[in-house]
């Protein structure tokens, strides 16, 4: 699956996380009580029930550690897996693999944690039509590879940078001194769809904003913040003309009635924010 994150430098992220694990002495412990020939077979596991993600970025690890490592896939990214199923069988040099078992873990558990809660919400929308948004809430530095896990858990990213698309929210407005005049200025500067740009997106947190923001030619509306009933009225209001989004403090217990409304998107920024790290362990076979 490394081919889904193409612009992700995979070779740097593995090897500065191993050199903060290893440190400028290595792993001493293993240097002390594992002889320098010793092999070991261990097999990657799933401690609880989980959406995987991370196989292949885990297998790097291990290959930079030990590049004659022997590594089968058990599983693929994106699987729901129960409690106990074998995710990857490892065989190669006992220190090298031990050395790198922290940081392809860690990595493990931090992805699958996010397909798993990912696809918890996904699931809840599932007969509704809605699609289950990602957000630019992520780690500092693992962006890329936390929006890979949301695919894994069967959401779709929303813009992954600043340049991936015009997203007007209320600090622009305020600035930009109203709704109309941040859309005309985002208009007049080519972002909008009619004009081959990559489309202006317009947060509204009050229904009076919907018909400024689409007169001055917003291409979607995202509807910040809203409750139930003011997301239906919004629905009513918009009456088809543009997409919609819901975003603000979604929660599992309440997206489904969010998604009800018939709003075509729903971001939650709880899915690379909030996400517990899953249960995988690492056991010698």
């Amino acid at each position: 699956m490394i081919s889904d994150l193409p612009a992700f430098d995979l070779d740097t992220f593995v090897r500065a996380t191993l050199a903060e694990d290893l440190g400028s002495g290595g792993d001493i412990t293993s240097a002390a009580v594992i002889p320098a020939a010793a092999r070991l077979t261990a097999i990657m596991a799933s401690r609880h029930d989980v959406v995987v993600a991370g196989l292949a970025i885990a297998e790097a690890f291990f290959r930079v550690a030990d590049p004659a490592v022997a590594v089968e896939h058990l599983a693929r990214d994106g699987d729901r897996v129960s409690a106990g199923t074998p995710l990857l069988r490892l065989t190669g040099n006992a220190r090298a693999l031990l050395a790198a078992e922290r940081s392809a873990l860690n990595t493990v558990q931090h992805l699958s944690g996010i397909a798993t809660l990912t696809r918890a919400y996904v699931d809840a929308v599932a007969d509704t039509g809605a699609v289950v948004l990602d957000t630019r809430k992520t780690l500092p530095g693992l962006r890329s590879l936390e929006k890979y896990a949301t695919r894994m858990g069967g959401a779709t990213n929303h813009r992954l940078r600043l340049d991936d698309g015009v997203l007007i929210k209320d600090n622009h407005v305020a600035v930009a001194g109203g709704v109309d005049a941040a859309v005309r200025a985002a208009v007049a500067a080519g972002h909008g769809i009619a004009a081959g740009g990559l489309g202006i997106v317009v947060e509204v947190d009050r229904l009076d904003q919907i018909e400024p923001a689409l007169a001055a030619g917003a291409d979607r509306l995202l509807l910040d913040n809203m409750d139930v009933p003011a997301i239906r009225a919004a629905i009513t209001l918009i009456g088809g003309r543009v997409p919609t989004e819901a975003s603000g403090g979604v929660r599992l217990e309440t997206i489904g009635a969010i998604a009800a409304t018939g709003v075509t998107f729903i971001s939650v920024g709880r899915l690379t924010q909030s996400a517990p790290a899953a249960d995988i362990g690492l056991d010698y076979a």
